[in-house]
């Protein structure tokens, strides 16, 4: 039987947390694996200092009788959160903690005009399209990443980052639509029986939910178009699931891509300091 080096920091558990704009949502892997125990949304709120944070993790993990790891991965796109999060774990738990950013993954080309401008987020994404590439034979993939933002991310094989389009999110076009026409009612983003309304909730819905795969379509089209071999596309993100089975062209639907990115980017790291 083979023995567990418990010295080796790839076979301890290990947390990792995604900070959006909105929301942020941690997770627990299962020591020495990819896979997750156990996930957790929480408000993303930029007021919380780092002993409020370490109140809110220790909660999480008591309610699911979990013990704190002793190591941690984050991806922030919210300053000044992620470096709260940071103070929290380490001062408070003592946990060893990597945050995401190019200056820190030398495996990663970004092929952008700025390379430091990606969001970690976006990293995290690229990450987790790589087994799709390796599963699928594909040369490219597409991370449609529904957030407060939209970000199209275009990777290729060997963790590149080729660029990708920013839209507005779909929630965020829906408040802007309600602030400004008061008499319409604030409605739950979720797709209509027809695409002709019978009534205004379902007009609404339908320029809301079945407009919004529309785009997404199409820009997945002009995409694959400026590629030089096929593209498997990816949709993750909170809005994703209300798109599953409208988009026609999404290839998979990953609600956790980004947190599994985030352990492979952990696993690979690891390897390259082996």
């Amino acid at each position: 039987m083979a023995r567990v080096n418990h010295a080796d920091p790839a076979a301890q558990p290990l947390l990792v947390i995604d900070i959006g704009n909105t929301s942020t949502v941690l997770g627990l892997t299962d020591g020495g694996g990819r896979g997750l125990r156990e996930t957790w949304r929480v408000r993303t709120n930029r007021d919380l200092l780092p002993d409020d944070l370490a109140r809110q993790v220790r909660s999480l993990f008591a309610m699911g009788g979990h013990a704190l790891p002793r190591q941690a991965v984050l991806s922030s796109v919210a300053p000044p959160v992620g470096e709260n999060y940071v103070q929290a774990l380490e001062r408070r738990f003592g946990m060893q903690t990597f945050s995401v950013n190019t200056a820190n993954l030398p495996q990663v080309s970004v092929e952008l005009d700025d390379p430091g401008g990606v969001g970690a987020d976006r990293l995290c994404n690229l990450f987790g399209a790589q087994p799709y590439l390796e599963r699928e034979g594909a040369q490219y993939a597409v991370v449609v990443d529904f957030g407060t933002s939209t970000n199209f991310d275009v990777i290729g094989r060997g963790h590149r980052f080729l660029g990708g389009i920013l839209a507005t999110g779909a929630q965020v076009s829906a408040d802007a639509l309600f602030a400004r026409a008061a008499k319409l009612p604030r409605i739950a983003l979720e797709a209509p029986p027809r695409t002709i309304g019978k009534n205004t909730v379902q007009a609404l819905q339908s320029g809301l939910v079945f407009g919004y795969a529309e785009m997404v379509d199409g820009l997945l089209r002009r995409v694959r178009a400026e590629l030089d071999a096929p593209a498997v596309t990816i949709a993750t993100g909170g809005f994703a699931g209300v798109l599953e089975g409208i988009c026609r062209e999404v290839d998979f639907y990953d609600e956790g891509l980004t947190l599994r990115g985030l352990i492979e980017m952990w696993h690979s790291r690891q390897q390259a300091e082996d």
